[in-house]
């Protein structure tokens, strides 16, 4: 019996585009998670491993869309391939089975490895770009997400002694951010 051919495509925001990384390959169905690879609780990819059966194949553009550290494209390879389900990046042009040889392996840890390392290089150069814009002064940071009169409700709020987390909630904000908009504000109440 031939399984089914099952997509699995990841994307970090909502403005990217997830069909251009399976664009020419044919899936019966297909999994896309709207999150960040370092993301470990990633809804569409639990789905995906909860739907998959022996003799079914999973196809990802590429092992950065599956994990961004080694450990965790080992560990989800691993998981899927020891339930029967052959597993092809289409980008590297390797497939796993389970059954693979010492080669394939070697394969699997070396280029998931250097797309890690890849990343971290990445990262770092968006840090180094950063900080050079900071010195420069054209630095802004991130876009605050909310307006002076909601930071002055949410101060007032929390100065009423109402729980910092539901004044979070109520504006979507997290309580780190709450706490950063106080001490911004020069609240005495934190």
């Amino acid at each position: 019996m031939i399984g089914q051919r099952i997509g699995y495509t990841r994307i970090s925001t909502i403005h990217q585009n997830p069909q251009r990384q399976l664009d020419s390959v044919k899936v019966d169905r297909i999994f896309t998670d709207v999150a960040s690879g370092k993301e470990i609780k990633r809804p569409q990819l639990e789905a995906l491993i909860n739907f998959v059966r022996s003799g079914d194949t999973v196809l990802i553009h590429s092992m950065d869309r599956l994990a961004r550290n080694l450990n965790d494209l080992r560990r989800i390879v691993q998981m899927l391939t020891e339930r029967g389900v052959r597993i092809e990046f289409i980008q590297e042009n390797l497939s796993f089975t389970g059954k693979d040889s010492p080669l394939s392996n070697l394969m699997l840890a070396v280029i998931g490895a250097f797309a890690e390392f890849e990343r971290s290089l990445l990262k770092e150069r968006q840090r180094e770009g950063i900080e050079l814009a900071k010195q420069r002064g054209v630095y802004r940071g991130r876009k605050r997400t909310l307006s002076d009169t909601q930071v002055t409700e949410l101060c007032q709020r929390v100065a009423s002694g109402e729980k910092k987390v539901k004044v979070a909630r109520d504006f979507s904000i997290s309580r780190e951010t709450l706490y950063q908009y106080i001490r911004r504000a020069g609240s005495s109440v934190v």
